[in-house]
């Protein structure tokens, strides 16, 4: 699990130097995510980080019903997400800051001691602690790119790209099955990294689709923070359009 865990500090390290110096302002500012600040979306990962500790330790219904005290009829994970910030929204930028770095600090002790075998209880399901491990990269990722956003701030994380184009392409089985709908063969992915190795990612069966172009589109397109006609992203087969509509990142 060492690298694993190395690649998410990496991450969390990034995000730390977007929000190190906030003044009110800045943690007030709209991020990419509709309807939310910097101080939500950095609370946002505050409590799916605590939600992941409490996964690794095997408490995750404990820790559910306590988050979810109060909140009535959710409809889906991303009403959810909107529940849980609106129930806790307001408290300092700095606060939350330090809220997210000290949870962030313990979700990665936690997935460093564990078995990266070792089964555990997800939203979309059991998953590998190694898996879970690389929902919260994904995550961290994606969001570290909301503050960036806000602040105008860099945002690169190139290096980190293969492991979350590797999740979108493992989870593509269980995106069509949410969305009611079936493969009609495997895919693979071709993808380019700027300054680095191609990543390729297929199953021993001869492709049936294929999706060719930047691993940041094809992330991005995962994340649901860019359209993939916006993108260079190239798909080819009998899934090619319901590919890109249906990727995900899921957490």
């Amino acid at each position: 699990m060492d690298e694993g865990v190395a690649v998410l500090a990496q991450q969390h390290a990034e995000l730390a130097a977007l929000i190190d110096g906030l003044d009110d302002e800045g943690w007030a500012r709209p991020s990419r995510c509709e309807g939310w600040t910097v101080a939500d979306v950095v609370l946002h990962l505050s409590q799916t980080d605590e939600m992941a500790l409490a996964s690794a330790e095997h408490r995750l219904g404990e820790y559910s019903a306590r988050a979810t005290e109060g909140l009535g009829p959710i409809g889906d994970v991303d009403d959810l997400a909107d529940a849980m910030v609106a129930k806790e929204r307001g408290r300092p930028g700095p606060e939350v800051g330090e809220r997210w770095r000290e949870g962030a600090a313990r979700v990665r002790a936690a997935l460093q001691a564990g078995d990266p075998h070792d089964r555990v209880d997800w939203v979309a399901g059991k998953l590998s602690l190694r898996t879970l491990a690389t929902t919260r990269l994904a995550e961290a990722w994606i969001h570290s790119g909301d503050v960036a956003f806000a602040s105008g701030g860099t945002w690169s994380a190139t290096d980190r790209l293969g492991p979350i184009a590797r999740l979108a392409w493992r989870t593509l089985p269980y995106a069509f099955s949410r969305a009611g709908e079936e493969l009609h063969g495997p895919v693979a992915f071709e993808l380019t990294v700027p300054g680095g190795p191609a990543l390729s990612f297929s199953g021993d069966e001869p492709a049936a689709t294929t999706v060719r172009g930047p691993a940041r589109d094809l992330c991005l397109v995962a994340a649901r923070r860019l359209e993939p006609s916006d993108t260079e992203l190239e798909a080819e087969g009998p899934d090619a359009e319901r590919v890109l509509a249906l990727v995900r990142t899921y957490a």
